[in-house]
């Protein structure tokens, strides 16, 4: 027998993706009567809620519960979402994704195996918009040189990993686990993951599970987000040290020895050599991603704009991690969720 599965999304402001996951949602294998999707909106200042409240009428079977997020941040969000879910299971999305049809029912077969506490699947990382910066973006939030080691962006393989985009959980289990930490603002999936692992709990990547995710549409964009992801990710390491993993350890070494090079060249002239050296090798790597990418794709834009991409990631993400590294994230509000 089937169970009652819940999916939670927080948003906030995204009257421009909401229907596209909402269509999706009622698209999904999984028995709709057996679905609700619960909305933990932080009082966006679009159209957000009235889009949603337009697909409600268009589509009044599929169960639609909008709640207000006045923390205004997605921890929060996740949390009231969870409290409000009438659901067996979770099934966690954001607003700005697409599941494959089969997406819910996959997660749920694979915890009906008894496969893992935790089950996910990977992301076909896609442009928000047909323009050079956003194809160049999701280009490189797909490259392992842009992404390192997450697996669930490009991997092919089924296995056990350390943390998967979203996740499904049962209910009970995940509350059981005090679900999501709010004093962390940004990261708090990995840090929910790291839990589990800490107690025993399994995380099962199946490629087989697919989301669309939409990157940011341009760099200004990108960079907010990778300041984010940077700057909390120090709060991370302060609290689950042994998380830090040597190619997260390289954007904030690589940024503090750019920024000790140029000081020191101010007085010490062969600084500036070696600082031109190192730059001039990271531009020459750079390059050759995006001619490889701009082969692949067919695209000679990619040439210019994979190189601007992957940079703002990573030094961007490194300054954050240093700034945040010497500062209390606790004490600081979050702009949005």
């Amino acid at each position: 027998m089937l169970p009652r599965v819940s999916v939670i999304v927080p948003c906030l402001n995204e009257e421009k993706t909401i229907q596209l996951l909402l269509n999706a949602l009622l698209n999904q294998t999984y028995p709709l009567n057996l679905l609700e999707v619960v909305i933990a909106d932080g009082l966006s200042e679009d159209r957000t809620r009235d889009v949603i409240c337009e697909f409600q009428t268009s589509h009044p079977e599929l169960s639609i519960n909008v709640i207000d997020n006045p923390k205004r941040h997605i921890p929060g969000g996740l949390n009231l979402a969870i409290q409000a879910a009438a659901g067996e299971y979770i099934v966690r999305l954001d607003a700005h994704s697409i599941p494959q049809p089969d997406y819910i029912a996959r997660c749920i077969e694979a915890h009906q195996q008894g496969l893992a506490e935790n089950v996910g699947g990977v992301w076909e990382i896609r442009p928000q918009n047909d323009t050079m910066i956003a194809r160049a973006i999701a280009s490189a939030a797909a490259h392992p040189l842009g992404v390192g080691d997450a697996k669930y962006r490009y991997s092919d393989n089924a296995e056990y990993v350390d943390t998967v985009p979203f996740g499904s959980f049962k209910k009970a289990y995940l509350t059981g686990m005090g679900a999501f930490d709010e004093s962390l603002l940004t990261n708090e999936d990995y840090e929910l993951n790291t839990r589990i692992r800490q107690n025993g709990g399994r995380i099962w990547l199946d490629p087989l599970i697919r989301t669309v995710y939409f990157a940011r549409q341009n760099l200004g964009d990108l960079a907010r987000q990778y300041w984010r992801y940077g700057f909390w990710k120090a709060e991370m390491i302060r609290r689950y040290p042994r998380t830090l993993r040597p190619r997260q350890a390289l954007p904030p070494i690589f940024v503090a020895g750019l920024a000790a090079l140029l000081l020191l060249g101010l007085v010490f002239r062969p600084a500036l050599m070696l600082l031109e050296l190192f730059s001039g090798i990271y531009l020459i790597v750079l390059l050759a991603v995006g001619i490889q990418i701009a082969i692949k794709k067919k695209d000679i834009s990619m040439i210019v704009g994979v190189p601007l991409a992957i940079a703002t990631m990573q030094l961007v993400w490194g300054a954050g991690f240093i700034v945040g590294m010497i500062t209390r994230q606790n004490e600081k509000k979050p702009e949005k969720a």
